[in-house]
């Protein structure tokens, strides 16, 4: 592994800059600045002198440059707001002088209102009812009409590109190298097949795309707009409806099961579907298991990568990717998951 590059650009990022942006949007921090947790982008909550669109906290997201384009930002941008307006409950970024997507200091940033919450119980089917309900109302939005800009969530973007760019930059060790590319193969060769056979029947729509716990605000049922808040539509693109499902499951067999079943409970009380989608969900996780490994080596100019994964890179990592590459081929091959 190469040394973290100390000139990364966000080491031009500081809180003074941060402070900077928000009063050229007349808007006027109070001080109180804090850096929230984020990898891909540099994420702040700062406190305002006066509130704006009734938030006296807003979150600042500053966009990793070179990773998106503008137009896919907006496009981000534009599918929140349009959640919004079918009263999804989604955190969207806030319309300031005219616009959602600012320019500060060489940086694209947007500003969104601070929204409360915690991790919802995923172990509560009540829970996961309520979010599956959510999803299909995101989802047939998201339905409504295919993404301009932003990418497809396919075998080409999460697999092949990232493990030929990751041979090709010599990012796994020497003694480890064949081992993983004899572990790589069968699973790719799983991947297609699934991909291939579902073809046919699958409609690509836009997705939140990394729905994640981390990425969901719970409030308490009880009190007004309680329940679930998505956040973070960064990774938004499109895909098979599956994949907004599937990074919700945990545990063993059984319990995977009963949390699918209790998702699609809420889900299928609003929009339908597909069952032949659940083929795809172990090769969905073999795409991210691929994709996240290049996606760490990408980033380790960035010194707040080897700070927060001091053992990527290292012969046990790249043997405990052999691993698993190994037995998500076995999981491939079992019978899908069915409710």
């Amino acid at each position: 592994m190469t040394e973290p590059n100390a000139l990364h650009p966000y080491a031009e990022l500081t809180p003074d800059r941060v402070m900077d942006a928000l009063t050229d949007l007349g808007l006027w921090p109070d001080g109180r600045l804090l850096a929230l947790s984020s990898y891909e982008n540099r994420v702040y909550r700062a406190h305002l002198d006066e509130p704006v669109q009734g938030a006296s906290a807003v979150v600042l997201k500053f966009y990793r440059p070179g990773r998106w384009s503008r137009a896919q930002i907006q496009e981000e941008h534009d599918f929140a707001a349009e959640l919004l307006a079918a009263e999804v409950p989604v955190v969207p970024p806030m319309m300031l002088n005219g616009q959602t997507l600012h320019q500060s200091a060489g940086f694209d940033f947007s500003v969104s209102p601070l929204r409360g919450g915690r991790t919802p119980e995923l172990d509560d089917f009540e829970v996961l009812e309520w979010i599956g309900r959510f999803l299909a109302r995101i989802h047939t939005v998201g339905a409504a009409q295919p993404f301009a800009h932003r990418p497809t969530l396919d075998m080409q973007t999460f697999a092949l590109e990232p493990a030929e760019w990751l041979q090709k930059n010599q990012m796994i060790p020497l003694e480890v190298e064949r081992e993983w590319r004899e572990a790589l193969a069968p699973a790719l060769a799983l991947i297609q097949e699934a991909f291939a056979q579902g073809a046919a029947d699958r409609r690509l729509i836009r997705l939140h795309g990394d729905c994640h716990p981390g990425n969901i605000l719970w409030t308490p049922s009880e009190l007004p707009g309680g329940g679930p808040h998505f956040v973070d539509l960064d990774d938004a693109r499109m895909g098979p409806a599956v994949q907004d499902l599937w990074m919700l499951l945990s545990g063993d067999r059984g319990q995977r099961t009963q949390q699918l079943s209790a998702l699609l409970d809420g889900y299928e009380q609003v929009r339908d579907f597909d069952r032949a989608e659940l083929r795809l969900i172990e090769p969905l996780r073999t795409l991210r298991l691929i994709h996240y490994s290049a996606w760490l080596a990408r980033r380790w100019e960035d010194p707040i990568f080897p700070i927060n994964f001091p053992w990527f890179g290292t012969p046990d990592y790249w043997r405990g990717q052999v691993l698993m590459l190994q037995e998500q081929v076995e999981q491939m091959q079992e019978t899908p998951l069915s409710v």
